[in-house]
């Protein structure tokens, strides 16, 4: 600015002395007002890199202010997701104890049906032999011979009346947690009992045994042969869930889900469905 007001002050002095004419004056004019348009220039270029080195600034210090709000959001996020696994699985284990329980509790209800058919059929026996029925070897003093046919007595009444002590053992031992035993007592069960209405329940322990003992893909033979031979059975509905539940358990979702939505589109008013619904929520599959 003060060279242009020099160069001004020098023009004007010169012209008064005579020395320039006024053509080179007016040309001295024209530098000076391109010099100061310059000037201007300059002067403006210099307030728009202040201007960008602000907003830099700003943007920087904006950016910094998001990075810290997101790393915050992304920890909250986290736990959030934490909490809600665990959530699911404290679900899906109080799911677990729920089933079992109910199924505790229908096979108390067919174990007490059945002892009370058994007592009825003991006290109908009982009035048949009061009525005049066929001696038995009790009344008969016992000889070698005689007692010696009492051993063999035993095979046929383990057939009509041990199985069902059999069952009850070994559904005590599943109870207690004893798994192997149990599943030693059904299968036992299983090969003397003549009670096809029992047959069902052994086969079902079975598989829950296994089930217990995370033995998944035991426990899926267990259930399939369930649904198999005894199509009909009040535990096909929980042969079908724990299946389900078996095959997401070994990482076979598909399958399990197939299993869950079967449960549930053929025993829908069956407790099993409801249970299958929630699993499936937990899954993310809506069902109707």
């Amino acid at each position: 600015m003060k060279t242009v007001q020099s160069l001004v002050m020098l023009a004007a002095a010169l012209a008064a002395a005579g020395c320039v004419s006024t053509s080179d004056f007016e040309a001295a004019q024209r530098q000076i007002a391109e010099l100061q348009e310059q000037l201007a220039s300059i002067k403006r270029t210099a307030s728009s890199k202040e201007e960008v080195q602000n907003v830099n600034v700003r943007i920087a210090e904006q950016t910094e202010t998001l990075l810290k709000s997101n790393a915050t959001l992304v920890a909250k996020v986290a736990q959030i997701e934490e909490r809600i696994g665990n959530t699911q699985e404290a679900a899906e284990q109080a799911g677990h104890r729920i089933d079992r329980f109910s199924g505790d509790v229908a096979a108390i209800r067919r174990d007490i049906e059945d002892l009370k058919a058994r007592v009825a059929a003991a006290e109908t026996a009982s009035a048949g032999a009061a009525t005049g029925g066929p001696a038995t070897t009790s009344t008969t003093p016992a000889t070698g011979t005689e007692a010696s046919g009492q051993m063999t007595v035993p095979a046929p009444a383990r057939s009509t009346g041990d199985p069902t002590q059999v069952y009850q053992a070994a559904y005590r031992d599943y109870q207690r947690g004893n798994f192997d035993l149990a599943i030693e007592g059904f299968r036992e069960f299983l090969d003397v009992n003549n009670q096809p209405d029992l047959a069902d329940n052994a086969s079902y322990w079975i598989g829950e045994s296994l089930f217990s003992q995370k033995k998944y893909q035991e426990a899926i033979e267990q259930f399939d042969s369930v649904v198999t031979k005894y199509p009909k059975s009040d535990k096909v509905p929980g042969a079908l869930l724990k299946k389900g539940y078996s095959y997401i358990n070994i990482g076979e979702r598909a399958q399990g889900v197939v299993q869950l939505q079967y449960v549930v589109h053929e025993h829908p008013r069956s407790q099993e469905a409801g249970l299958a619904r929630q699993k499936l929520k937990q899954l993310g599959i809506e069902t109707r």
